[in-house]
């Protein structure tokens, strides 16, 4: 028991700052860079993220250990998987869309690309191909949107601070954005050292 969580902790620090999805594996960089000009939005995007990652993760686990695996039709997870995040994305955006109006106008566009941020797949894939349980899949996937959300506010907050800064004319917008997001990775590495 005691090992098991001590594993799960491991996941859970690896996944979120060590091998942070946007800035190590650069999965998801759409909404990554999209989404992030304010953090109210920002801090929005990485909730309707995590829930989305963490369900998917969840539930594609158990499918794949469920039903794909015992049937033998193992070769179908990726299409499996797609139509699952599709369904939770669009689950998510009634939701928001019914209870949150101002959250699902400040999304726009970016909420509908949850559905092919490719982090959303390549972590309930990853998940597969390391044999995670359903625990394990759960808990990298929390995680791993843990760490989108950590970053995403960490980039908007940077944003919104660089408005008020004389930044030269052919920096201006997305340059100086991919700049900043090209420091806070090389400031994630700094992580590496804690597993």
């Amino acid at each position: 028991m005691l090992e098991t969580v001590k594993e799960l902790l491991i996941l859970l620090i690896g996944s979120s700052l060590v091998s942070n999805v946007v800035l190590s594996q650069f999965l998801g960089l759409c909404p990554f860079l999209g989404v992030s000009k304010k953090v109210e939005t920002a801090v929005g995007m990485g909730s309707a993220v995590i829930f989305v990652i963490t369900l998917a993760s969840t539930v594609t686990a158990a499918i794949y250990q469920f039903m794909l695996v015992p049937l033998n039709i193992t070769y179908l997870q990726t299409i499996v998987f797609i139509l699952v995040i599709v369904a939770l994305v669009q689950f998510v955006e009634m939701f928001l869309k019914k209870y949150m109006q101002g959250l699902y106008q400040a999304l726009g566009v970016y909420l509908p690309l949850i559905t092919t941020n490719c982090a959303v797949l390549g972590i309930a894939l990853t998940n597969v191909q390391k044999e995670y349980g359903i625990l394990f899949s759960m808990v990298s996937g929390f995680s791993t949107a843990a760490g989108f959300l950590v970053a995403i506010v960490i980039l908007a907050g940077i944003r919104e601070k660089m408005a008020y800064n004389d930044i030269p004319e052919s920096f201006k917008g997305m340059p100086i954005t991919l700049v900043t997001a090209g420091l806070m990775a090389i400031a994630f590495c700094g992580f590496s050292g804690l597993l």
